[in-house]
């Protein structure tokens, strides 16, 4: 339940089952560390950025173009050298600490309501059960990609009816209001706020930080939801971009076609989002088409199905960074 249709035929044909390392180092395959992360500061250390930042998904021609907080190459150097620093902590002071080959995320889902009507943000519980489906075999490898740690569960649907929370609206002091009062759990638990959002945007997400923010979460168009009246975005994967942001992937096109791009070595380099289904599209003189089918790009739900085994990597070696107990 939750696959879409035209990916049947993937799942039916079987998927061979990625085999995941333990990983606790950036030198680990398909993850690209930048070049100044070990070298931030005097004896390696970094300061770790200064807030969350955040990534979104956005429709094409959206009164908003350009992402909340969109990360600059500054941000992603600032990033990626806060990961190495992260994983050198815990190598040197967590020495006891359990590190996780497989992750089973608890979810807490925030419906953010104007009222009690569908057109006031009050979706059944179906859609959101339905949006734990569709999470759960894309992070499996279910629908086509490589097979990743992550599988979820659904720990508690939260309603709420506040007029001045809705819609959510990015950046603002009524959102850090709405997540300072609702968000629960710690750094494993993943906060889900659902609703109708500003600028026409489809979701957006925090990555993670070692110090644990009460904005920490992603937000997502509570009728992107599998069977919700987004047309074209009704399939659940808004969730499912949005949740890769939250366990440390990047867009596809980050960065475009130089540097390190999204930092994962088995994306081909793309130098802007692509928009509906296109075909063949080949932005970048480096080897490999644009990723179109990827879950971290822009295109519809119907054309998006994979994580790649790098980016399973990089999740898995930021989740033991960040977020694991």
């Amino acid at each position: 339940m939750g696959l879409r249709p035209n990916l049947l035929t993937r799942r039916a044909a079987g998927v061979a089952s990625t085999t995941l390392a333990l990983l606790l180092s950036t030198a680990a395959v398909g993850v690209v560390p930048a070049a100044s992360a070990f070298s931030a500061a005097p004896g390696g250390a970094c300061a770790e950025p200064t807030d969350s930042h955040a990534d979104a998904r956005v429709r094409p021609g959206a009164a908003s173009t350009h992402e909340p907080n969109e990360l600059t190459a500054k941000q992603v150097r600032e990033r990626e050298a806060d990961l190495a620093t992260a994983l050198r902590e815990r190598a040197n002071f967590r020495a006891g600490a359990t590190t996780l080959a497989t992750v089973t995320i608890p979810v807490v889902v925030h419906v953010i309501q104007r009222d009690s009507t569908r057109a006031g943000g009050n979706i059944p519980d179906s859609l959101i059960t339905s949006q734990i489906s569709v999470l759960n075999q894309a992070y499996a490898g279910g629908t086509g990609g490589a097979a990743t740690a992550f599988s979820f569960r659904l720990d508690k649907i939260n309603r709420v009816t506040n007029p001045s929370w809705y819609p959510i609206v990015d950046g603002s002091s009524a959102e850090r209001s709405m997540k300072s009062s609702l968000r629960v759990g710690g750094k494993s638990t993943l906060n889900i706020y659902l609703g109708e959002l500003s600028d026409d945007l489809l979701g957006w997400a925090t990555f993670p930080q070692r110090k644990l923010s009460s904005m920490d979460g992603v937000v997502v168009l509570n009728e992107s939801l599998p069977g919700g009246a987004a047309t074209n975005y009704n399939q659940g994967d808004t969730g499912t971009h949005e949740i890769g942001h939250w366990l440390n992937l990047y867009h596809t096109f980050q960065g475009g076609c130089g540097g390190s791009g999204d930092s994962v070595g088995d994306t081909p380099a793309e130098a802007s989002p692509a928009y509906e289904c296109p075909t063949g599209r080949n932005t970048c003189s480096a080897t490999g088409l644009d990723p179109i089918t990827n879950f971290m790009d822009y295109t519809y739900d119907s054309c998006m199905y994979q994580f790649t085994p790098g980016q399973a990597s990089r999740m898995l070696t930021a989740w033991n960074a960040y977020r694991a107990a």
